[in-house]
């Protein structure tokens, strides 16, 4: 089986990891940061909001099952990608929309989702996600991974990711929930 890897922003990462993680055709997804200078950063340094990382998941797809459009799909529908370094309550770039491509048909993909959906004015706003070549991936503290997964009644996950995974069902369940 071959796979392929992308890296999204898109606010806090456990929302997009638990979302996701419901999707078919993803074999693995993990929490981590790309996108700034300092290097090895933690949790605390990135919320600080001075290494210039945002907070990311990795996933690692099968493209027979999952394309990387339908990746973006999930993506932009479950995020904010016309507010400049916030989703929500989080501020900050380390909540920045960004796709971090890991090969130029990605990053033409990318650019022509975002450009038709400019087009077809999808949202009200324009669209600020950041489309850049991944440098760098640095995985974030063992307990992130599967955060929503391992704390589900914890208050953040009920009251922002759930919402997320609930979206990402209606929307897409019938086709692309596991």
């Amino acid at each position: 089986m071959a796979t392929e890897q992308t890296t999204l922003g898109g606010g806090c990462f456990w929302c997009l990891e638990a979302v996701f993680e419901q999707a078919k055709g993803i074999i693995k997804s993990v929490s981590g940061y790309t996108g700034g200078t300092i290097p090895l950063p933690t949790y605390r340094q990135v919320c600080g909001g001075h290494t210039g990382h945002a907070e990311v998941v990795q996933l690692t797809f099968d493209p027979e099952i999952i394309s990387f459009e339908q990746l973006l799909g999930i993506f932009f529908a479950i995020h904010d990608p016309t507010t400049k370094d916030r989703q929500g309550a989080d501020v900050g770039t380390q909540y920045r929309s960004a796709i971090f491509y890991q090969s130029n048909a990605q990053k033409t993909t990318a650019e022509r989702v975002i450009q038709e959906m400019t087009r077809e004015n999808v949202f009200d706003a324009s669209i600020v996600t950041e489309v850049s070549p991944l440098s760098v991936f640095y995985l974030a503290e063992e307990y992130h991974q599967g955060y929503f997964r391992n704390n589900p009644t914890q208050p953040y996950c009920q009251m922002v990711v759930m919402p997320k995974v609930e979206k990402f069902f209606h929307k897409f369940g019938a086709g692309l929930a596991k």
